[in-house]
């Protein structure tokens, strides 16, 4: 047992230890995250005081302004213009998700920044990431998410807006997940994000800051999305605004007028009240699949999510304050780790029903430590322990059926080797948790056989002659006790030993011990005839039976037992059998009592004295038995 304990301690140690290296490998990756979003992602209240204006089809699409790549940036200006030409009703703040890094035309350029003047606006930076050698304690090592090149406003316009980088990164499985909370383009500089610079702008107005969430090593964060696509946006264009400040006036060939019947290209504008932005967060961005800014999310991996919806989510996390946080994932492997060494622990030994129950209760108490990190805001992998328990449940399984196929093979190999081939299939039928190999007490039949005279026949025969005699009488003995459904336990020399009522009890096992003993004497009989034409040679056979109680089992050492049965039984068998003479079955009267009716015997009294038997022990010789159907 101690030896079985070790085993399961060590094999634990390794199916734990596997697991928990394929989930720190990144094999469970992609449907841990997958999860992660089903459990940790879930729609809420979209703020209303988040606006989008969208750089949408509408304005791409109409004749008024035609494709993105021919607009100026008197366009955006405009915008602007119409967006803070109500002292009293202008944005709160608006972000513009569009770069405008470097020069265009003198006036164009001049005309933005001016626009921006008189409105809290942030502009958009951006860096881009790749590696890159870098020198740290005089050693050279590779820098992977090393900054290449940073892009910001030109001087105007950054002189008279706040910045913040727009960079976006997707996870491993195509999903937008985090966000970069700032980025570090050199001389000590720091950035923070378009998203993070509208809310602390926003709330600044109401005496407040925004939290800074906690970020990795490279300054991402888990963003807790709020809505799903089309959520923030209400299809406001920057069309729209334009058209609402009086910017189009009728024309003759259709491209600018200033009511729908006389629009001609496109879906014409409508006007937006400043009410709509006033005191609100305005987002401007691009809104249309052909300009390439849209994104997978977990709120919802079937629709792709726009860069200022991106945004949008950000930040009314920001303001709210609602924050997400990744548990690291080396103590979540040694938590793993120790779950499944227990897990496995558990399983070895057990019954599948049993094993099964634990890995249910196992995984459902994880599945709860989910739920409840989830309530605290902790973002942990779901599928880690869940997955690790019932990969190791499934190899249990498998390792027991294989066990047990091998303790099957074993029991059959090695009482093929005693009983007939219909007592080891009713072995297997019952089941190993009915064959106690340690050995148990159970009363029996014993049969033992001896060839009378073998002694003085072996000493003037050859070697060979007396094997061959052997051979021949063993061979028709251990037939006569597998005919007759019984256990051969051994041979002795020229003595065999049988019983019957163990490893599995018999329906009249006396009865089939008797049988066995005069199909023998019948036997030898036969062979001594066929020895006498062949080599001159006869053979006789003594045989005793007796019936009770007697402990069978594996006796021996670990590496050399025998099944074998011990107790006073064997012994009274044996010792009728040494007084039996050739040709007769000596008997006890628990066998003729056993017998009852259906057997003929001569009782012998107390005339054979049995070596340990106490005087009255009465010894009968059984003469016929009926068959069994007869009897």
């Amino acid at each position: 047992m101690k030896t079985d304990r070790l085993h399961f301690f060590i094999y634990s140690l390794l199916g734990a230890l596997i697991v928990t290296a394929i989930a720190g490998l990144g094999a469970l990756k992609r449907p841990d995250k997958w999860l992660q979003d089903v459990l940790y992602q879930s729609e809420g209240v979209s703020m209303g005081d988040i606006v989008i204006i969208g750089i949408d089809e509408k304005a791409l699409g109409g004749g008024a302004l035609g494709p993105y790549n021919t607009w100026d940036r008197n366009i955006m200006a405009e915008v602007l213009e119409v967006l803070g030409s109500d002292p009293e009703k202008r944005p709160a703040v608006v972000a513009i998700d569009t770069l405008y890094s470097g020069h265009t035309t003198e006036e164009a350029d001049r005309r933005l920044a001016e626009a921006c003047r008189d409105l809290n606006v942030v502009t958009a930076t951006a860096a881009s990431f790749g590696r890159k050698n870098i020198v740290v304690d005089g050693q050279i090592t590779m820098d992977n998410f090393a900054i290449l090149s940073y892009e910001e406003p030109y001087g105007e316009l950054k002189a008279v807006t706040t910045q913040g980088h727009i960079n976006s990164m997707e996870d491993i499985d195509g999903i937008m997940r985090h966000a970069l909370l700032y980025v570090e383009p050199g001389d000590g500089q720091r950035v923070y994000s378009m998203a993070y610079q509208v809310a602390r702008i926003y709330m600044e107005q109401y005496g407040q800051t925004p939290e800074y969430p906690e970020v990795n090593a490279r300054g991402f964060f888990y963003v807790p999305f709020t809505a799903r696509p089309e959520t923030y946006y209400e299809g406001v264009s920057v069309l729209d605004i334009l058209y609402s400040g009086g910017y189009f006036d009728p024309g003759e060939d259709g491209s600018a007028v200033d009511n729908d019947e006389d629009w001609s290209v496109g879906d014409p504008p409508v006007y937006i009240d400043p009410d709509y932005y006033a005191g609100k967060i305005v987002l401007i961005g691009p809104y249309a699949s052909g300009l390439q800014d849209a994104y997978f999310t977990p709120i919802d991996r079937g629709n792709q999510m726009f860069g200022v919806e991106f945004q949008a989510n950000v930040i009314q996390s920001l303001i709210e304050g609602v924050y997400l946080k990744e548990a690291p994932s080396a103590p979540q492997l040694v938590v793993m780790f120790l779950v499944c060494f227990a897990a496995l622990y558990l399983f070895f030994d057990r019954k599948v029903l049993s094993s099964f129950i634990i890995c249910i209760v196992m995984i459902g108490l994880s599945i709860g430590a989910v739920l409840v990190f989830r309530e605290f805001g902790i973002v942990i992998h779901p599928l880690w322990i869940p997955s690790g328990i019932l990969i190791l449940y499934v190899v249990s399984v498998a390792a027991h059926y294989f066990k047990a196929a091998q303790d099957r093979a074993q029991v059959t190999r090695t009482f093929e080797r005693y009983v007939a081939p219909e007592i080891v299939r009713e072995i297997m039928k019952e089941g190993m948790d009915n064959l106690s190999l340690g050995g148990k007490t159970c009363d029996i039949a014993v049969l033992f056989v001896d060839v009378r005279g073998f002694t003085t026949m072996s000493e003037r025969l050859s070697p060979e002659e007396v094997v061959f005699i052997l051979n021949r009488y063993l061979t028709m003995t251990s037939s006569c006790v597998e005919k007759n459904s019984g256990t051969l336990d051994k041979f002795v020399g020229d003595a065999t030993m049988a019983f019957w009522g163990a490893p599995l009890p018999q329906e009249d096992a006396v009865y089939l011990a008797c049988r066995t003993a005069l199909d023998i004497v019948a036997g030898a009989a036969e062979v001594s005839r066929q020895l006498k034409e062949e080599i001159g040679e006869e053979l006789r056979v003594g045989v005793g039976v007796h019936y009770g109680p007697a402990v069978v089992g594996n006796m021996g050492s670990e590496k050399h037992m025998d099944y074998t049965a011990i107790g006073d039984t064997v012994n009274t068998s044996a010792r009728l059998e040494a007084n039996a003479p050739g040709g007769t079955v000596y008997i006890s009267r628990k066998v003729a009592d056993e017998l009852g009716g259906r057997a003929t015997y001569e009782s012998l009294g107390d005339s054979v004295k049995l070596k340990g038997k106490a005087d009255g022990f009465e010894v009968l010789k059984l003469l016929t038995l009926k068959e069994k159907d007869d009897a």
